[in-house]
């Protein structure tokens, strides 16, 4: 993919996030682990989200090429990543959404790295957004917003707490506010999810209330 400097590509990024659609929901799974119990949760979320009008699309991060960030600074001058991989096809797909879900198992007391290689890379946006900021171009759509969810296999009183902060900075990166989280804990075993008929209803729930 052709990488352009900030006279020619921050206008057209712009451009993504003035028409951001706020019925154009993406989700981003970060679970290594294809339709688990996370998964499972993020389905039921997005039957509500979808019941609510939201017009989906689903990214599963172990299926891309997505490298870590190797904090070389090349997006600072123009708030666009260098490294060319699967994220390049991320960043429109994030300016264009109007609600974004972010679903990660809790590995560690945070986010898996894929998830977390996911945010990481967002560093560009953020960098986006301020030199826009410092051109006076910058405008917060105040619509878009951001939605954790995620699952723990243990019951800790704080094991939640390190992915909610780092979802909190991701979506700020994105230009997106925190819209909240739904998360499950003690789902230990494979398939204890689709087991839990209550907490998948409330998902749904969660997600219509987020197209609010």
């Amino acid at each position: 993919m052709r990488l352009c400097f900030i006279t020619g590509c921050l206008p057209i990024l712009l451009n993504l996030a003035r028409g951001s659609n706020e019925m154009k929901v993406l989700a981003v799974i970060g679970s290594p682990r294809k339709n688990g119990n996370t998964e499972t949760l993020l389905r039921a979320v997005l039957k509500g989200v979808e019941a609510a009008g939201g017009e989906t699309e689903v990214v599963r991060l172990c299926a891309l090429r997505i490298q870590p960030c190797i904090g070389c600074g090349g997006c600072d001058k123009t708030g666009q990543c260098v490294l060319e991989d699967d994220m390049q096809e991320l960043y429109p797909k994030i300016l264009a959404s109007g609600r974004l879900l972010l679903a990660s198992p809790i590995y560690f007391y945070g986010i898996t790295a894929q998830a977390k290689g996911f945010v990481d890379r967002c560093q560009a946006l953020w960098s986006r957004k301020r030199l826009l900021s410092e051109k006076g171009e910058w405008r917060k759509d105040p619509t878009r917003k951001g939605f954790l969810v995620a699952v723990s296999a243990t019951h800790g009183e704080r094991v939640f707490e390190g992915a909610i902060l780092t979802a909190k900075y991701g979506f700020d990166a994105m230009g997106m506010g925190y819209g909240g989280e739904f998360l499950v804990k003690g789902m230990d075993g494979r398939g204890d999810m689709a087991q839990d008929a209550a907490t998948l209803t409330r998902a749904e729930e969660a997600g219509r209330k987020f197209m609010d």
